[in-house]
């Protein structure tokens, strides 16, 4: 069987964007190619995800390479543009090119192929696992091309340990007045200011990376002379660990709900999106990924584990399958000036090494 191109599928793929949950078209793609490999192909799990299985002849566990789909929203010059400003077009190719080379090279246990919607939304790992594909994974790898920054160009690194990361959200409900009588009422946007002040005071673990940092801010009167009854404030919260996650939300919302209840007003302490969990890598698995880039891109070009102050809902799958065996590594590709800005682009002639990292530690696994 020939094997796919990875930057032909690259170039196929990044025409195409699309925003979560809508990936139509891409994964419209990925299915299509995936079938004719022979894969047994299963579509519109959660959405539009896109799982593709061979099975070798003789047990063994089960192995999944999950890339994940969409694209991102922009408003450029007035103009609303989804655009692949972080790479997940390459992820796909990558895991493509990977499954082309292994179709026929699986002798024992189970290879799943997942392609997954909506990483940007961090809900799509959510909707997979609601779907019932990764009950029987025993190890699951992903992958993530890196900025410049993180890595240079043929470098790749065996584990990318990303924070845990939420957005907190504090509704204050203050008592309205005119504002020649403040004292009857309970000004909203000065509690909603106090709270944040007295946010800086949090502390936890001063050894592990977090931060707690408020975002957005709303409120008001009617008018300017109405003292407000009702304010917001958006927090963007991260951790490096999942416990001291834990703690530094608690705090948080002691914080809102002690200061608002000294101001007189109520403050509703929520998490919207829920919260992303800090990567839990395997050290077995990660240390075969690492012996997979020597073997792939030899020994001066295995970086150091890296560590991500970013959320990806990929940990998602660790985390609600406490046995599964997860390893996610970097690529680099020097990518710039940055992911997520529109202007980013990087060089496709790194992409292959990611394939061969995958092409190999699945073997280790199931050839």
């Amino acid at each position: 069987m020939t094997a796919l191109n990875v930057k032909d599928i690259f170039n196929d793929l990044h025409q195409i964007p699309e925003v979560g949950f809508q990936e139509f078209k891409t994964s419209a793609y990925l299915a299509d190619k995936l079938e004719a490999l022979g894969y047994e192909v299963t579509r519109n799990l959660g959405g539009t995800g896109v799982v593709g299985i061979v099975k070798g002849a003789e047990p063994g566990p089960v192995m999944l390479l999950r890339a994940d789909m969409d694209a991102l929203p922009f408003v450029i010059d007035g103009e609303h543009k989804t655009i692949h400003a972080c790479g997940h077009d390459a992820h796909c190719s990558m895991v493509l090119a990977a499954a082309s080379l292994l179709k026929d090279k699986v002798k024992r246990g189970t290879l799943k192929i997942l392609f997954q919607p909506a990483e940007e939304t961090l809900g799509g790992a959510l909707s997979i696992i609601d779907a019932g594909v990764l009950e029987d994974v025993d190890f699951a790898v992903g992958l993530h091309i890196r900025p410049v920054q993180d890595l240079p160009f043929g470098k790749l690194s065996p584990a990318v340990h990303h924070s845990s990361s939420t957005f907190a959200n504090i509704k204050i409900t203050g008592r309205s007045c005119h504002g020649s009588r403040p004292h009857l009422g309970v000004n909203a946007v000065e509690t909603a200011a106090a709270i944040i002040n007295a946010a800086t005071a949090i502390k936890v673990n001063p050894t592990v990376a977090w931060s707690c940092k408020a975002t957005a801010v709303k409120g008001g009167g009617s008018a300017y002379n109405i003292i407000p009854d009702s304010a917001e404030v958006t927090f963007d919260v991260r951790s490096e660990t999942n416990e001291d996650m834990t703690e530094l939300l608690d705090k948080l919302r002691r914080v809102a709900e002690n200061v608002a209840e000294a101001y007189g007003a109520k403050a509703e302490f929520n998490l919207p999106g829920g919260v992303i969990p800090a990567a839990v890598l395997d050290p077995a698995l990660t240390a075969e990924v690492a012996e997979c880039i020597k073997e792939v891109a030899g020994e001066e070009n295995l970086a150091a584990e890296l560590k991500n102050p970013g959320g990806e809902d990929f940990h998602y799958f660790a985390r609600t399958y406490p046995d599964l065996k997860a390893a996610y590594f970097g690529v680099g590709v020097a990518a710039e000036p940055g992911l997520h800005d529109p202007n980013m682009h990087f060089n496709p002639d790194g992409l292959q090494a990611g394939v061969d990292v995958l092409e190999k530690i699945t073997l280790k696994k199931l050839g």
